[in-house]
């Protein structure tokens, strides 16, 4: 039987892509997300994967120009339904926002078929996304720097919650963030309708960062092999779980120099950064308040008094 998403049709052992209508510009063109179905010869469960939700964020773009040419559906048992560019407006203009309705997409969710220009998008692509048993949205950090991590954004007393630390820990990149969400991420409806759902923020770039790509690819091939949609053994390793975030910022306007690297261990007291005059004399020092794990940054080194610098993520365990 063909599997359909939009305009794209494949049937069993077949590959096919297309659009997925959402509306109109403002000059009447059709407005159409790129989609792909891969159908494979087996029947199985059903993969859902999303990217740019947010217009500047890419990588999860670059995971998927990379990861689907590489599955063969003659060799998938159960379907792939891909949506490449969710946020069509906010990628054309390279804006973090849909410009249309000044909307984080990610905020949108499940949507509203009669809405907003985000509201409507985020509707289509959910009514996609519930048709499958697992759910993969890729994000990255922004512009940010930050280490890979997977996250768990349904809260620790939701029924899926643990079917989506297992889901995490398939994806396996190291790190999972463990913490209930906002209200309209993907990552907190898909749950609802009882599919496991992760959300791997995949480092942080100006553009594409292969390295954090190649760790989608991997990634999205190790959920593959674990649910049985192609022959292979996977093993969950360990992973380190942070269940919190600690933010600071600047106590004075210069230039940031960071004494600590993305992934380290941090203790209460440490040395973050430091904040200089444009002639290195020191302005200001930050410590860390709690335990963690050294997990974002900005990426610019200038900052003015208050601004983001950075995070740390706190209660960490491994499971």
């Amino acid at each position: 039987m063909a599997t359909t998403l939009g305009t794209a049709s494949a049937a069993p052992g077949e590959f096919d892509t297309g659009r997925l209508e959402v509306g109109e510009t403002r000059d009447g063109t059709t407005v159409g997300l790129p989609v792909a179905v891969l159908n494979g010869a087996g029947e199985g469960k059903t993969l859902y994967v999303q990217a740019v939700s947010d217009g500047d964020e890419l990588n999860g773009l670059g995971v998927i120009n990379r990861f689907v040419p590489q599955v063969d559906p003659a060799e998938l048992t159960g379907e792939i339904l891909v949506v490449g560019i969710v946020n069509y407006h906010a990628f054309q203009v390279a804006e973090h926002r849909n410009p249309i309705d000044d909307t984080k997409m990610n905020r949108a969710y499940p949507g509203d078929a009669n809405g907003t220009s985000s509201e409507r998008i985020a509707a289509a692509t959910f009514n996609a996304a519930k048709r499958a048993d697992l759910i993969v949205d890729l994000h990255q950090g922004s512009t940010s720097r930050m280490i890979d991590e997977v996250r768990v954004r349904c809260g620790p007393r939701h029924g899926v919650h643990r079917d989506c630390l297992e889901l995490a820990k398939a994806f396996g990149v190291g790190y999972v963030l463990d913490q209930k969400g906002p209200d309209g991420q993907l990552a907190r409806v898909g749950p609802d309708e009882g599919i496991p759902t992760i959300d791997p923020e995949l480092g942080g770039a100006v553009g594409w960062d292969e390295g954090s790509i190649e760790l989608g690819v991997e990634g999205l091939f190790r959920v593959l092999r674990f649910y049985g949609f192609l022959d292979g053994d996977v093993g969950l390793s360990k992973q380190t779980r942070a269940s919190g975030f600690d933010q600071y910022g600047s106590p004075s306007g210069g230039l940031v120099r960071f004494r600590k690297d993305l992934g380290d261990r941090v203790a209460v007291g440490d040395t973050l950064f430091e904040v200089t005059d444009p002639f290195g004399t020191l302005k200001g020092r930050v410590t860390a308040d709690a335990d963690g794990i050294f997990w974002r940054t900005r990426r610019l080194p200038q900052v003015a008094t208050g601004e983001y610098v950075c995070s740390v993520g706190t209660d960490v365990d491994e499971f």
